[in-house]
């Protein structure tokens, strides 16, 4: 089994996910049926081509207590099988690689992308938050999270603090969140750029045994994650609003993918060896996002746009847009877009090439490399009888990987070592 651990599967099933419980947790003063509790549930699919495969369950629960406090629970669990691209280079000839536990191994076929099946596991998490209205201008929350799967554990903490001025139409929040992982990779965690090693080299299952072990270190590593996001919503009229947020986020620990490897190779292209990566131990990351939401006739709209900018030299732009339009006091479309552009990583290469000097660090990850992708999405939703709700979505969703300036050498100019990746999203949700 692979830890999961975040970029690509979970930034897609946040994408995804982001939209399913349109509500926030507040207060709902003056609601007939505040002291009924409201749930939500839902079931998503998130399928890759060829790769990843994703079933998710999501239950969300909130309990008003009178007109000024709200508990919010929810729970995600999803099962996760399926292939991974592993960071090697497609060859002209077979390869053989080693699984992450040392027991075992799998072979890639001529000009095919390397992927390791073994990605298999299942997550469940837990989050819990209280809202409280502490004056007609204060409000406050608070909150957890837990997370757990078979080789990662997660738990955080949250916070912040909501002012109201000019009567009600201009809004100010400032919130943070702390989060300690700890990960322990199956198999150990790899020394960075160690050479992956190969049954087939060794005469004896002992010898192969020894050369592993040398590949590992022993025990398992945290990571530290430290968020602060001040944020500004004002009214414009009585149909638009604009909200602007500036985050910032601090990372300190392991965050090297301890399944991703390099590959080391030749003047014709050739590969000689596969390298372990190795990431930094930290990073500062900078966000700026603005969104504008309106009411229209028949529907509502929003356009939204995020720029985030790190000291890895990884920027991204992310444009969103949703609409959804009423066809009638029961019946509502939504159209979902969403474009997103990313700058790769100061260490990012999809290769190594053998006698040059080994780095402080590189990873030949694609996630965190030049990239392009979209989403197209629609939704239905239907309000049932007794204040009920069903709705269903689809989405298709691509990632366009890109070369960032690497001169592909001798048989690397014939294999496509930026495919694209392509996924279908669908899920069925319930209010009630």
């Amino acid at each position: 089994m692979q830890l999961k651990n975040s970029s690509n599967i979970s930034t897609a099933l946040a994408i995804a996910s982001c939209s399913l419980f349109g509500h926030s947790a507040q207060v709902y003063a003056g609601d007939d049926k505040q002291d009924d509790w409201k749930v939500d549930a839902a079931i998503m699919y998130y399928g890759e081509q060829d790769r990843v495969q994703a079933v998710e369950a999501i239950g969300n629960v909130q309990k008003a207590f009178g007109d000024e406090s709200l508990l919010d629970v929810k729970l995600v669990v999803d099962s996760l099988t399926g292939a991974s691209a592993s960071g090697a280079v497609a060859q002209s000839q077979s390869q053989t690689f080693t699984r992450p536990s040392g027991d075992g191994q799998y072979e890639t076929a001529p000009g095919e992308t390397p992927l390791d099946d073994t990605f298999k596991d299942t997550r469940v998490q837990v989050s819990a938050n209280w809202a409280e209205i502490l004056s007609p201008v204060w409000k406050t929350n608070v909150g957890m999270n837990a997370s757990k799967e078979f080789d990662y554990f997660s738990l955080g903490l949250n916070g912040g603090l909501e002012r109201s001025f000019n009567k009600d139409n201009t809004t100010l929040v400032l919130s943070g969140a702390y989060t300690f992982d700890n990960v322990d990779p199956v198999g150990g965690r790899p020394v960075a750029f160690s050479s992956m090693a190969l049954r087939g080299d060794y005469d004896s299952e002992e010898e192969y045994r020894a050369a592993f072990a040398q590949t590992r270190m022993e025990g398992s590593n945290d990571k530290k994650t430290l968020d602060m996001m001040l944020s500004v919503t004002q009214v414009l009229s009585r149909r638009w609003l604009f909200q602007a947020n500036y985050g910032l986020s601090s990372v300190s620990g392991y965050m090297t993918d301890p399944y991703k490897i390099l590959s080391e190779v030749d003047d014709t292209g050739t590969t000689q060896r596969y390298l372990y990566e190795s990431r930094p131990d930290s990073r500062l990351k900078h966000s700026f996002y603005m969104m504008t939401k309106g009411a229209l006739d028949s529907g509502v709209v929003d356009f939204s746009y995020r720029y985030t900018t790190d000291d890895w030299d990884l920027n991204s732009h992310t444009l969103e847009t949703h609409y959804r339009y009423y066809f009638s006091r029961r019946f509502y479309g939504q159209l979902h877009l969403r474009y997103y552009q990313q700058q790769a990583a100061n260490f990012y290469r999809p290769f190594m090439m053998a006698g040059e000097p080994i780095p402080d660090y590189a990873s030949a990850d694609y996630r965190i490399g030049d990239m392009t992708s979209y989403t197209l999405g629609l939704k239905f939703g239907q309000r049932l009888s007794g204040g009920h709700e069903m709705s269903y979505r689809l989405e298709y969703y691509q990632q366009n990987p890109e070369n960032n300036g690497f001169d592909l050498v001798g048989q690397l100019q014939d294999h496509d070592l930026f495919p694209e990746v392509k996924a279908v999203i669908a899920q069925v949700s319930y209010s009630f």
